[in-house]
């Protein structure tokens, strides 16, 4: 987790001004400055594409993983990010003794003799960002998280001593799969011991005794937002161990007033629909919906093109209108499964031991059949692909009934190492492992005098290199 002395900048609202923990935050930023921040192009080495050691161009698809392709969405989320932060620091300025009452009295237990500046009131709220596996939504949170530090030090502000030492702006933890209040307490424990350099805490034995401790732990290091990824995992149950959980996130929010960002892949937004309550929750501070991108997008275009940018095979493949059309119609707009066809697509060509390196659309429906066999086969995908897809001699028409769509082809990679008719497995094996296979070839040029005849095919079947019955001729 990175950490970074504090650097103040003053702030923008005049209710914000003089306060430490919104003056430490990084000075804000516009869209294209802040896009470019959240960018990664990996580096080229275009000498490595010359290299005489094919394994060593094929090590370096491995940086195909690290090009980050930021979208609008980067910068309306982050924004959403930002503002959140902001807000729930804005009640809990450390010089006031507003949030001197706050941190040293439980939030159900404080006097009722008032501060002279008030009770503290919370004002948090939650983010939502949902979005199938695949769609970028982690390499989003990453890009964003990582461009605010984990934890930000503080030693004196404007001359003046502070009493805190630590702000941990983020700490990031996956909803448990059992819905447990108990599991996600101690997950919460841990990330902040860690942020905070400290030993690990030996959890309370009671539910009771852990929220105590989370309540503390949070207080003290001024946790600026708690991103709780994996929520599809909370599915409604008869147990109401979910509602349990939901309870106890919900309370943070609403008693500590510590904003939170869910993060999940359908159907947690069918889960949060079921409650209007929850529903409302989740979304209060905005609901962002990630999905595959279109190919008529001006997002797929930019992706691609940076992506296809990225290659280190012995000759240059520009990248037409038929490998994009191909690329689209392999990964659906999925941007993970995109960059495995692509690098998947480079191994192949570099690894083929061959001078010839070109990447076409057989060679990128090989890397699919290679790289995604478990990805093309799941439900989401199969479901994508009817959605958006159309057969071969019907592409570029649009508003074609289900029932006017030919079955879609199924694809078949050969293979010549496996026999694809187990009655000729001891023929081809046998040819297969023949050193002398160039002597048994009768005729080297039967299909170059094949085509010169008026019937190819009946030529072909004279010299018996076609038979329409093989079982009779060879077996």
């Amino acid at each position: 987790m990175r950490r970074e002395p504090a650097e103040y900048h003053e702030a923008i609202l005049p209710e914000h001004k003089g306060n430490p923990l919104i003056e430490a935050l990084k000075p804000k930023l516009g869209m294209n400055e802040l896009l470019h921040k959240f960018s990664n192009y990996p580096n080229l080495d275009e000498h490595i594409r010359k290299h005489p050691d094919p394994l060593v161009r094929e090590e370096y698809t491995i940086r195909l993983k690290q090009l980050r392709q930021p979208f609008f969405i980067y910068y309306q989320c982050f924004r959403a990010i930002e503002t959140a932060i902001k807000d729930g620091y804005g009640q809990k300025n450390p010089f006031s003794p507003t949030t001197a009452q706050y941190l040293h009295y439980p939030v159900d237990e404080r006097p009722e003799i008032a501060p002279r500046t008030g009770y503290f009131e919370p004002k948090a709220e939650t983010i939502t960002l949902i979005g199938s596996s695949g769609v970028g939504k982690t390499s989003m949170l990453e890009q964003i998280l990582n461009y605010l530090p984990a934890v930000i030090e503080h030693d004196e502000y404007k001359g003046r001593r502070v009493e805190f030492t630590e702000q941990v702006i983020w700490i990031k933890v996956e909803c448990p799969n059992n819905s447990s209040v108990r599991d996600l307490c101690e997950e919460i424990l841990v990330s902040l011991d860690l942020a905070m350099n400290r030993s690990k805490e030996t959890p309370a034995s009671t539910i009771g005794g852990l929220v105590r401790q989370i309540e503390q732990r949070i207080k003290s290091s001024f946790l600026g937002i708690l991103v709780i990824d994996e929520m599809q995992r909370l599915v409604f149950k008869r147990t109401g161990g979910e509602n349990n959980l939901l309870n106890f996130l919900h309370r943070l929010v609403n008693k500590l007033g510590v904003p939170m960002l869910f993060c999940g892949n359908p159907p947690f937004d069918e889960t949060l629909s079921k409650t209007l309550k929850a529903a409302r929750r989740a979304e209060s501070a905005g609901c962002f919906q990630m999905e595959p991108l279109k190919r008529d997008s001006d997002e797929w275009e930019a992706f691609l093109g940076e992506l296809w940018e990225i290659q280190w095979t012995s000759v240059y493949n520009e990248l037409t209108v038929e490998l994009n059309d191909k690329m689209y119609e392999l990964s659906l707009g999925n941007l993970d499964i995109a960059q495995r066809i692509y690098r998947e697509a480079q191994r192949l060509v570099i690894l083929a031991d061959s001078d010839d390196e070109l990447i076409n659309t057989a060679v990128l429906e090989q890397a699919y059949a290679r790289a995604c066999g478990l990805s093309s086969n799941t439900e989401e995908i199969q479901e994508q692909r009817e959605k958006f897809l159309l057969p071969t001699g019907n592409r570029g028409k649009r508003g074609l009934k289900s029932q006017d769509k030919p079955a879609k082809p199924k694809t078949f990679i050969a293979d010549i190492t496996r026999p694809q008719h187990p009655e000729f497995e001891m023929q081809l094996r046998e040819l297969i492992g023949a050193v002398d296979l160039p002597d048994r070839i009768r005729d080297l040029d039967v299909f170059q005098q094949a085509v010169e005849q008026e019937d190819p095919i009946e030529s072909l079947r004279s010299k018996r290199v076609v038979s329409d019955d093989p079982l009779a001729d060879l077996g």
